[in-house]
């Protein structure tokens, strides 16, 4: 929009099921390879689902120091520190904001680690014929509380961490909107930016739902794959044999800044965000709503804030969780945008190769957009075998294919009907 600050892109940091960085994550999306696998984290055998998109050769104190802290910092903690470190780095950031006060951080993460075992242990050994001593289990609970670990569950604490390490003292906050959380928190930190409030924001998210409460939830809910023969395989949007997502966990941490405050210091800049949207659907807390109204709604607002139409997007970047509802639902929801043209649009699901990231996804696949537009590649969705007829667009199915991109559509649909679009476009436009 013509006088408003505007927002680009200088740094990237990825941790996710496909690499730690950019170029291992690049190189499995233009392969068309999943970071699917046997889940590790814990034992899953007597779960009906036991796959997972997990983070593999993580090195904490490699990646973020060798902290004295690091036993009692949670795993989203970790990852969005090092995603912190990787985007800071990428972007040629000081270790310390040279402008702390207009230098912010704003997230979209979940909780960390719950705890499980050492919660079921304690119940365990306060039982009493059956019936939990509640005696037994405070006084318990009481002698083996780790208080500095079980503070750090709280989904606001990645925040905190970011803001310490990078002595950033302007705008910061968390927000928790399930699986749209780090699109919308990219979406808010550009605003800030936009209102003057800021000139740099570190802004993504991280999440990792692979624990017993985690995997319970869902498996109960009937979301999630159950193909643990192949993993690989098991993420699979749009394809008519879909059978629910792959929970999969990670970070991707983005360094917003002001266009006049990155030339002057010479940054490279990776792109432009140029429209945010958001939406309720105001339905029910387990569907979308049918007609996709919401998904439309948010597409159509970020449209709007971008000052640009229908006809100029060239790419979307699609939740497409491989859910039966979802998958269908959004296809509506785009037709219903774009109109004749969705037809023609190139629209594929990251999710395909990562799995769901849950509260990290949205800024994971802004980064992938970012890449698409520069690397002039649109990366396939995998695992596309099957045509559904409720899923009749252009998925990209299978192998990448090459493409000038100039503006990416990025979506994001939380569970409960919570809406986020952001639009991406290359840098100078």
């Amino acid at each position: 929009m013509s006088g408003r600050r505007r927002v680009v892109v200088t740094g990237m940091g990825l941790v996710t099921p496909l690499g730690i960085g950019i170029e291992p994550n690049w190189d499995a999306l233009a392969a068309g390879r999943s970071g699917v696998g046997p889940l590790t984290h814990f034992d899953a055998s007597g779960f009906p689902t036991r796959i997972a998109g997990e983070v593999r050769g993580f090195d904490a104190a490699a990646l973020i120091g060798d902290r004295p802290d690091i036993p009692s910092l949670g795993t989203h903690t970790k990852f969005a520190l090092a995603a912190a470190r990787l985007a800071a780095e990428d972007a040629g950031l000081p270790g310390r904001a040279s402008d702390p006060e207009r230098t912010g951080v704003y997230l979209g993460c979940g909780e960390g680690d719950p705890s499980f075992l050492w919660l079921a242990s304690r119940v365990a050994e306060s039982l009493d014929d059956g019936e939990v001593r509640m005696e037994t289990f405070l006084r318990r609970g009481l002698e083996l509380l780790d208080s500095a670990r079980d503070i750090e569950y709280e989904p606001n604490k990645p925040v905190y961490h970011i803001a310490n390490e990078f002595d950033a003292l302007g705008p910061n906050s968390n927000c928790l909107t399930a699986c749209a959380a780090s699109a919308q928190a990219i979406g808010e930190a550009s605003w800030a930016i936009v209102r003057g409030e800021a000139d740099v924001m570190f802004s993504g998210g991280a999440h990792s739902m692979i624990h017993p409460w985690g995997l319970a939830g869902f498996s109960l809910l009937t979301a999630i794959s159950r193909r643990n023969d192949e993993p690989e395989r098991a993420s699979r949007p749009f394809d008519a044999r879909r059978d629910g997502f792959v929970v999969s966990e990670g970070s991707g941490i983005l360094i917003l800044e002001e266009e006049g405050h990155a030339r002057a210091r010479g940054a490279r800049i990776h792109g432009e965000i140029i429209g945010y949207g958001c939406s309720s659907d105001a339905f029910r807390i387990t569907d979308t709503h049918p007609e996709g109204r919401g998904a439309a709604q948010a597409m159509e607002n970020a449209l709007r804030d971008a000052g640009i139409g229908p006809c100029d997007v060239d790419y979307i970047n699609a939740h497409g969780t491989s859910t039966e509802v979802n998958d269908r639902v959004e296809t509506l929801a785009v037709k219903n945008v774009f109109g004749d043209r969705a037809r023609r649009l190139p629209v594929t699901s990251s999710k395909s190769m990562t799995g769901h990231l849950i509260a990290a996804a949205g800024a994971v696949e802004a980064a992938f957009c970012l890449l698409t537009i520069n690397r002039g590649l649109i990366t396939p969705t995998i695992n596309y075998e099957y045509p559904d007829p409720g899923c009749d667009l252009d998925y990209v199915p299978n192998r990448a294919r090459e493409a000038r991109v100039e503006i990416a559509l990025s979506n994001s649909f939380g569970f409960g009907g919570q809406n986020v679009c952001l639009v991406i476009s290359r840098y100078p436009r």
